[in-house]
């Protein structure tokens, strides 16, 4: 199957805190793991709940395939401790896009306990649910008690766990070394069977990839330069084929960060300081929470490291536009780059990082309206493209087109009201 006969895009949301205290930007080394407590304010988290999930209802309505919430602890980056919870909250909201859950680090939790959440949540949505399964950063380890060199084993034996519960009939037993079950009987049971599409997520680790090789998954590569997400799914499909799965482009999933405005001149005005606060402020933190002990090979420490502090010393924005999947532009622009990212990816599924950093609310409005009506339309038309891969063109619609883009904005403007 060609990627362009099943795009489905997919809206992703953070859900910061952004109530920050002023003059502190400079003076923390880090706002993961020990950044205190007692700054945050619970009537300003009620405010951004509220905001949040109207943003990612607003996604089913606009036609997304699918809404994604994840999980981060002691950290303003996310609102999202539980994101099990923020899926729940989403299911009475939407009608049809999938609850992407990506996700609960599965090493850090019963796993028995999470195969019943998930599969209550599939059972809520009505077979809705998507999941995706990280180890957990770096700094998630400074928050729980699992020792991080038991990482991968644990991650590896969870997942057995979960899929044991789903697929055989209880109650079943299960003996591990780090899980053990006299009575694996979950209640209750997904609707989709044998169980809803999994898809692993991380940066590139080769046992990783090869967990989802072997079981015939998705793989979602996050936080790494683009030339890396390219290697990534080259050795997904090596180690795919090696073990008898074919590795087709809804289980190459790319994360992108996108604003769609008018001009490229207006998106860059409108969204770049925002960008700027995510990686400099949001995603600030040291090699020690990135990197405890035994975490990662030290091969991937010096990689992490380097990222780390990259992202401590400063924003270079040419860089992160040449090195990373970053469209902010014209509808034109985000729909030429997006298509040129799934053909070297050969990924049918397009993961839309729609608000970054401290962006306001009718920002992201804009930016999910004006992607939604000015982006995915002509993406999808590439569907009827009968032309060789290698030629295809995103075209626009002229004076036409223009005139939706006025349309636009004034829904943009209602909707954000």
């Amino acid at each position: 199957m060609r990627w362009q006969d099943d795009l489905q895009f997919y809206a992703f949301h953070f859900m910061p805190y952004l109530d920050k205290p002023q003059g502190e930007d400079h003076d923390t080394d880090s706002f993961w793991v020990d950044y205190s407590n007692k700054h945050f304010d619970p009537a300003k988290g009620t405010q951004l709940y509220q905001r949040y999930l109207s943003e990612l209802a607003l996604a089913d309505e606009l036609g997304f395939d699918a809404i994604c919430v994840n999980e981060h602890h002691n950290t303003i980056y996310s609102l999202m401790p539980a994101c099990t919870l923020t899926a729940a909250a989403l299911i009475p909201m939407t009608k049809k896009a999938k609850i992407g859950v990506f996700g609960v680090p599965v090493n850090l939790v019963n796993p028995n306990r999470l195969a019943e959440e998930y599969a209550m949540l599939d059972v809520m949505s009505g077979g809705r649910l998507e999941i995706a399964m990280p180890l957990g950063t770096g700094m998630e380890y400074w928050s729980n008690t699992v020792n991080p060199t038991t990482a991968r084993a644990r991650f590896r034996e969870a997942v057995d766990v979960m899929v044991q519960a789903w697929t055989q009939p209880g109650p079943t037993s299960f003996e591990g070394e780090f899980f053990n079950y006299k009575y694996l009987n979950t209640w209750p049971l997904p609707v989709q069977k044998p169980h809803p599409k999994i898809s692993f997520v991380g940066t590139g680790s080769p046992e990783t990839i090869e967990m989802a090789a072997q079981r015939g998954w998705g793989y979602s590569s996050v936080f790494v330069p683009r030339e890396v997400q390219i290697k990534t799914f080259k050795m997904m499909r090596e180690m795919s084929a090696k073990y008898g799965n074919e590795m087709t482009p809804d289980k190459a999933l790319i994360n992108t960060i996108i604003y769609v405005a008018e001009t490229d001149e207006q998106a860059e005005k409108e969204a770049v300081h925002h960008l700027e606060h995510f990686f400099t402020v949001l995603a600030r933190t040291t090699p020690r929470y990135l990197n405890p002990p035994g975490y990662v090979s030290l091969d991937q420490f010096k990689i992490r490291a380097a990222s780390a502090n990259a992202q401590h010393g400063g924003f270079n924005w040419e860089a992160i536009k040449k090195d990373w999947r970053v469209a902010v532009g014209s509808p034109q622009t985000v729909a030429e780059k997006i298509a040129t990212w799934c053909e070297e990816a050969q990924s049918s599924r397009v993961i839309t990082w729609l608000h970054m950093g401290d962006m306001p609310h009718w920002k992201v409005v804009k930016n999910m309206t004006m992607f939604a009506e000015e982006v995915m339309p002509q993406l999808r038309a590439l569907r009827s493209q009968k032309a060789s891969p290698k030629k295809l063109t995103v075209k626009t619609g002229g004076k036409k087109n223009g005139r939706k883009k006025a349309v636009s904005g004034k829904r943009a403007k209602a909707r954000a009201a």
